[in-house]
């Protein structure tokens, strides 16, 4: 079940945090809940991209791009994650989690978000996102301008280039197409 309470709390603390830019890093401290784990009481990695999802509705929040999500008129929807889960995070342990936007090109949104313990990244999230208005996708260019955010931006790592060009080789709809059986 997806944790209303928990993402309503998250919303109202990161209100009371101060504002940030478009590409300032968000920082959030969390700890591995019970049922945040899989049998093997550790954090499960369905949640885990959950989790992810908090980082960045807090992220929004502090950036000032919430509103208008909020009010319903528009939404992200996710449009494309890798990960990489490199380390275990077991039952009651601490994290902290970091959430920064890297960059946009004419679709979409890039948002690197990680855990760690210490020094130690556990995991890692590269994703993508769309801006949705109505049934329509929203340049990200032409919401920035709507926000009275600059459309300038740093430029993108290396990483994230390259996956975003890896990621536009892959077919779509799935070669192979849909196996049907009774």
């Amino acid at each position: 079940m997806y944790p209303y309470i928990r993402a309503i709390a998250a919303i109202i603390r990161a209100r009371k945090l101060p504002a940030m830019g478009l590409f300032d890093t968000h920082v959030s401290h969390h700890r591995a809940w019970p049922w945040d784990t899989d049998i093997f009481g550790e954090l499960n990695n369905g949640r885990i991209l959950t989790l992810f999802e908090l980082g960045r509705w807090q992220s929004t929040v502090r950036i000032g791009i919430i509103a208008p999500f909020l009010k319903g008129k528009m939404g992200f929807a996710v449009a494309g994650a890798s990960v990489r889960y490199r380390r275990r995070i077991p039952i009651f342990q601490c994290y902290r989690m970091q959430t920064r936007i890297v960059g946009f090109d004419d679709r979409f949104i890039y948002v690197d978000q990680s855990m760690w313990q210490g020094e130690t990244c556990a995991n890692q999230l590269l994703l993508r996102a769309a801006i949705r208005e109505n049934s329509a996708t929203l340049p990200p260019v032409e919401f920035l301008k709507r926000m009275d955010f600059p459309t300038d931006q740093p430029e993108r790592p290396n990483w994230v280039k390259a996956w975003i060009e890896a990621d536009n080789t892959r077919p779509w709809p799935p070669e192979g197409g849909p196996v049907f059986k009774n």
